[in-house]
């Protein structure tokens, strides 16, 4: 613990330089990565922790990313990393998500001393498995879905480990992007080495490790006095998984929360056992979706680091939908299953403050995947969000565990053999109230050559709910030509087949 203590100015002057240098890596990742997945829709995260493995700052990227890093950063710490490592890790049973989000960590250290980690976290939109694109709707295990990265040295000592590197990218279909991308996030990284470098030089080596605790003690103590603002008691909520890609019964999740002083637990007994399909979470999943649903409840200007997460206690079953056990398939989970938890933590969470909590927005991330002979095309599709007590859901955005942009029509046509046929607002899909939801998008795409669709999606069956009398949203609804397709489905196209992806409604808020 250090023993320099920071007067207030010079800690918020700190606290905003270390959230600078998170920002400044996710800059340096988009802007050197080679996919458009990450360079047009900038689908990762950025990060720096401290020595012990605390978030320290993170660029406001990815919720589903960010509150999963830290497992990562324990995985890599037990295998006693070096200045001039950067570890590579994407198997969700050992601190990763889902298989395509893969996490570089590297020490930072000035003058041979580790004083910290940085850590990126990007999808790649082709990792392996039985289908392109690495998201399968219909996998059964975690083999089938690509390869599986325990923490491994992609670089020792400054210099590529290549037998790793080519083991990598010999299991993928696109190496040549996942090189890019991967030396974009190591560039990243190392950004960050450099900058906190800076910094010391400037402040001083015990100024700035003061920084590192002292940000991180600040964020604690402010959620911990707005969770004592907030009644004493408990709340239940429960919602609805639509079907998990092999069958299409509802899967219930369940979330009880419960503030005592100023701490919250949230129990998510009476959740269903983990599936055949892959809609089951590894648990950093869940804790993601949860710290999500808590920073919604929290005044804005509180940072978000691991002080912030201090107050929340997490009970999930082993071996539940919630906390999936080794090899159930998971690579839904992350993207969708995750959107579910926070809604169901969130409606628990409006039993405290409903003034507080939003409608439900549409509540998945429409992953659309298709794949062909060297290319794959991975997108998310924005939808309605919920509308609140301060106004209107927006249209057409990311909603919950997604904070992605689109990709452009442009930079989509010019990469993969596919053209855009319709791209807009489905107006009046969002639910009527005081305060309207934000209405879902239509997009279609055809083919223009033999490939594979894969879909994973959901509230095609359940409409995003209201809220204080509002009205629900509209579902979403797939479409292949004329024919509609369930809410998970993988299939073969044609040259010249149109997909068509209808995206929900967010849920209105207040009576009209």
């Amino acid at each position: 613990m250090s023993e320099t203590r920071l007067d207030p100015v010079t800690l918020s002057v700190l606290a905003s330089a270390l959230a600078g240098i998170a920002e400044e890596m996710g800059a340096v990742l988009i802007r050197g990565s080679y996919s458009s997945n990450i360079k047009e829709r900038r689908d990762c995260s950025t990060a720096l922790f401290d020595e012990g493995g605390n978030m320290v700052a993170q660029a406001e990227h990815i919720p589903v990313h960010l509150g999963a890093m830290p497992e990562a950063v324990a995985a890599v710490m037990r295998r006693d990393p070096q200045p001039g490592d950067v570890f590579a890790i994407n198997d969700p049973y050992s601190g990763g998500t889902h298989l395509p989000d893969i996490t570089l960590v590297s020490p930072v250290a000035y003058e041979g001393e580790i004083l910290g980690y940085a850590v990126t976290r990007a999808h790649h939109s082709d990792v392996g498995g039985m289908r392109p694109g690495s998201m399968p709707s219909d996998s059964r295990e975690i083999f089938q879905e690509g390869v599986i990265i325990p923490p491994v040295k992609l670089v020792r000592g400054g210099e590529y480990v290549s037998d790793v590197l080519d083991l990598l990218l010999a299991n993928v279909r696109t190496p040549d992007l996942r090189r890019g991308d991967l030396r974009a996030q190591i560039a990243a990284n190392n950004i960050a080495e450099e900058r906190v470098g800076e910094l010391i030089e400037r402040r001083g080596k015990q100024v700035v490790l003061a920084a590192f605790e002292e940000v991180v003690s600040y964020a604690e103590r402010r959620t911990r006095e707005a969770i004592r603002d907030l009644p004493v008691g408990k709340h239940g909520a429960e919602d609805f998984m639509e079907g998990d890609g092999i069958v299409d019964e509802d899967i219930p999740i369940k979330a009880t929360v419960e503030i005592t002083g100023d701490a919250i637990t949230i129990d998510f007994e009476g959740t269903a056992e983990q599936v055949r399909g892959n809609v089951n979470c590894p648990l950093p999943v869940t804790r993601s979706a949860c710290y999500f649903a808590l920073r919604v409840l929290l005044p804005k200007d509180i940072p978000a680091n691991a002080g912030t997460y201090a107050p929340l206690e997490i009970k999930a079953r082993e071996g539940s939908l919630v906390n999936a056990t080794y090899p159930a398939a998971v690579v839904a989970g992350n993207v969708e299953t995750s959107n579910r938890i926070a809604d169901t933590v969130l409606a628990a969470f409006s039993g405290f403050a409903p003034q507080e909590i939003p409608a439900q927005g549409q509540g998945t991330m429409n992953n659309t995947i298709i794949g062909g002979g060297g290319w794959t095309y991975y997108e998310t599709i924005g939808g309605g969000q919920g509308a609140s007590s301060k106004g209107p859901g927006p249209s057409g955005v990311h909603v919950g565990m997604s904070n992605t942009l689109n990709t452009p029509v442009e930079a989509f046509e010019l990469e993969y053999p596919m053209r855009v046929e319709r791209y807009e607002l489905i107006y009046g899909s969002g639910g009527e109230g005081a305060q309207r939801g934000g209405d879902g998008i239509e997009r279609s795409v055809k083919v223009l050559e033999p490939s594979t669709l894969s879909l994973l999606t959901d509230r095609r069956r359940h409409r995003p709910r209201g809220a204080e009398g509002g009205e629900p949203g509209r579902v979403g609804q797939n479409l292949l030509n004329d024919k509609e397709l369930p809410a998970k489905v993988g299939c073969d196209l044609d040259a010249g087949d149109v997909v068509t992806v209808r995206t929900p409604g967010g849920g209105g808020y207040g009576r009209a």
